[in-house]
C-alpha cells in the first residue's frame, strides 16, 4: 500500500489523482491533501475518501472543516502545507500545485525523505540548481507527472544518457494554434481557456495558449535530464497523440504514444516502474488516427518560447522573474485588464529591467518572484 499526500487536490491534476486511487484503494491510501478555495469539490473528495489531513488556505474554511469533520487534522496557510509535505506515514507527495507556490513543499519533502511525483513545473524552472542537487542528497525519486516528460522518462527507461542526441517535447499549439496573428490583439480570455485536446486548469490552459507553458517545459526537461538547451526542442503536434520524443545519437527516435489522458502520466508516476490497468482509459485506433501532423512553433506569433530560451540559457535569477512576470500577467489576462499580446511584453520588460543573479539563494528567489510581480503590475 503506497501513501500519499496531494497538493493541490481540487485543481485538474489532484482530481484526476483521486480518480486513479478511487478505482485502485488496494494499491493507494491519500493520507493529507490540500486544497485552495473550491470548498464543494474539497468536501465532495472528503466525503469520499477518508483522509485524514488537510489543508486549506482560508482561515474560515479550517473552522468550517474542522466543524464538519471533528476527527480529522485541519490545517491552514503555508504553515499546514509544510507540515502535510513532510508526515511520516506518506510516501510520495504528488504535487499538483499551480505556480511557484509549489517550491516550497516540494523542497521539505524532499528533506523529508519523500519521493515527489511532481506536476509543478516551477519547482525546478525557478530553482532547478537548487532541487536537483537535493535530490542526490537525500536519495528520493523525481517522477515526472507532466504528460511530455512523463513521455520522455518513459522513452529513457533503460537507456544511457551518454546516447541521448536530442529531446523532442510535442506541443499541442494552444487554443490559438492556426489563429492569424493580427487576430491575436482581440484574443480574449474566454477563447484562450478553450483548449481543443487538454482538460487543465485555468492558468495553464492560458500558458497553453500563450505558449509559455511549452517554455516552462524546456526549462524543467533540462534540469529533469540533463540535457543542454541546445538539445531541445520543441515540435507542434495538433493531434497529441505523440506526448514527446527522445532521439539518440544513432538516429533512431523513441516515442511515447497515447489519448490525452493526464491519469496515464499520474498513474504511471505512482507505480514505476511497475504498469497496472487505466481503468476508463481509451485505446489508440491507428486505423482512426490515419495521420499525425507536426510543424515548428512560428516564433513571432509565439515569442513565449524563444524567452524561455533566453532565460534558461543565462540562467541564475532570469527564470524565476520569466515566471513570477508570466504568473502575474497570466492572471491579469483572466481578469481582463490586459491584452493577449500584452502578456509576451511584460515579461520581456520584466526580463530586460532584471539584474541577474548568478547563483540565487532560496530566500533571494522569494523575494524576486516578488519582485517581477509587482514590476508587471505597476506597469499595468
Amino acid at each position: 500500500m503506497k501513501k500519499l499526500t496531494v497538493l493541490g487536490v481540487t485543481g485538474s491534476i489532484g482530481t484526476q489523482t483521486v480518480d486513479v486511487v478511487k478505482h485502485h484503494q488496494d494499491q493507494f491510501e491519500i493520507v493529507a491533501v490540500s486544497a485552495g478555495h473550491n470548498m464543494t469539490a474539497l468536501i465532495n473528495i472528503l466525503d469520499e475518501l477518508p483522509i485524514q489531513h488537510v489543508c486549506v488556505i482560508e482561515a474560515s474554511d479550517q473552522e468550517m472543516l474542522r466543524q464538519k469533520y471533528p476527527e480529522r487534522h485541519i490545517y491552514c496557510g503555508q504553515e499546514g502545507l509544510l507540515k502535510i509535505a513532510v508526515l511520516e506515514e506518506t510516501d510520495i507527495v504528488l504535487n499538483g500545485i499551480v505556480g511557484f507556490a509549489g517550491l516550497l513543499p516540494t523542497i521539505e519533502a524532499i528533506k523529508a525523505h519523500k519521493d515527489i511525483g511532481l506536476a509543478n513545473k516551477e519547482t525546478l524552472v525557478v530553482a532547478g540548481h537548487i532541487i536537483m542537487p537535493l535530490v542526490k542528497e537525500y536519495g528520493v525519486q523525481l517522477l515526472p507527472v507532466d504528460s511530455e516528460h512523463s513521455a520522455i522518462f518513459q522513452c529513457l527507461h533503460g537507456e544511457r544518457h551518454k546516447d541521448v542526441a536530442k529531446i523532442l517535447l510535442t506541443c499541442s499549439g494552444g487554443s490559438f494554434r492556426d489563429t492569424p496573428y493580427e487576430e491575436l490583439k482581440y484574443a480574449t480570455a474566454k477563447q484562450a481557456l478553450k483548449h481543443p485536446n487538454w482538460n487543465m486548469g485555468a492558468k495553464i490552459t492560458i500558458d497553453s495558449a500563450t505558449l509559455f507553458n511549452k517554455g516552462l517545459e524546456v526549462m524543467e526537461a533540462k534540469w529533469l535530464f540533463d540535457v543542454d538547451y541546445d538539445d531541445i526542442e520543441v515540435v507542434i503536434h495538433p493531434e497529441s497523440v505523440i506526448h514527446s520524443m527522445v532521439e539518440f545519437v544513432d538516429t533512431a527516435v523513441i516515442a511515447q504514444l497515447g489519448s490525452p489522458d493526464m491519469r496515464l502520466p499520474i498513474q504511471y508516476a505512482l507505480t514505476y516502474p511497475e504498469r497496472i490497468d487505466l481503468t476508463g482509459g481509451v485505446r489508440l485506433s491507428f486505423k482512426d488516427i490515419q495521420a499525425l501532423h507536426f510543424r515548428e512553433p512560428d516564433a513571432k506569433r509565439f515569442p513565449a518560447i524563444n524567452l524561455a530560451y533566453r532565460a534558461g540559457r543565462r540562467g541564475g535569477s532570469l527564470p524565476c522573474v520569466l515566471n513570477g512576470a508570466n504568473e502575474a500577467a497570466n492572471e491579469l489576462f483572466r481578469k481582463g485588464q490586459i491584452g493577449f499580446l500584452d502578456i509576451y511584453d511584460l515579461v520581456e520588460k520584466a526580463m530586460n529591467a532584471h539584474e541577474v543573479v548568478d547563483d540565487p539563494t532560496l530566500d533571494q528567489l522569494l523575494e524576486i518572484d516578488q519582485w517581477a510581480r509587482d514590476f508587471v503590475y505597476k506597469e499595468v
